[in-house]
């Protein structure tokens, strides 16, 4: 009868064990559906198809509902340049969000919030580069010197703001660093 019950608990432990490896095998299952379904949510949001760009996007968390501020950073990297948002930065941002319909209270928005109070990561403005990139090859020329001239104009918007008289004119050399790294993300 003993042996019965420690047959019985080695059953129960094997059933446990496989029934913790189940889970685990479901949950990264469900973790890889989830973000195919976002790639192709992305895909679809954006017109964008390397497979590549979008998998970076995921990775970072963007979400079809969250692409709208990804237009959003460059204006963030150089708010960012010099280690600290200025009032005059933020204020600036937040009027490009709302130009772009990111309103408070959508998952874009917080986004944005989060990248306002905290600085990004690096990889968030490389993410973009490859998405200008590909964005941009399937642009023509027109088209992709109009999207050119607005992002940078609204980054130097941005730049100008925390500098100079009143807030107006001056750009530190970090900020003109990546005022040129987004110029150089566009063809030329």
């Amino acid at each position: 009868m003993a042996e019965k019950t420690l047959e019985e608990r080695g059953r129960a432990l094997e059933d446990q064990f496989f029934e913790k490896e189940n889970a685990a095998k479901l949950s990264a299952m469900k973790g890889k559906l989830d973000a195919q379904q976002s790639r192709e949510d992305l895909r679809k949001a954006s017109g964008m198809t390397d497979d590549a760009v979008l998998d970076k996007l995921v990775t970072l968390g963007l979400k079809s509902n969250t692409i709208a501020a990804l237009s959003l950073v460059p204006l963030i990297a150089v708010a960012w340049a010099d280690g600290s948002i200025q009032d005059n930065e933020r204020t600036a941002i937040l009027q490009g969000a709302h130009g772009k319909g990111l309103e408070q209270g959508t998952d874009g928005y917080s986004l944005l919030q989060g990248w306002l109070k905290t600085k990004p990561s690096s990889e968030l403005m490389d993410a973009w580069e490859a998405y200008i990139k590909t964005l941009s090859a399937s642009l023509n020329e027109e088209q992709n010197r109009l999207l050119k001239n607005q992002i940078i104009g609204f980054a130097k918007m941005v730049a100008a703001a925390a500098g100079g008289i009143l807030g107006f004119g001056k750009v530190s050399g970090d900020e003109e660093k990546i005022l040129n790294r987004i110029e150089a993300a566009f063809p030329h």
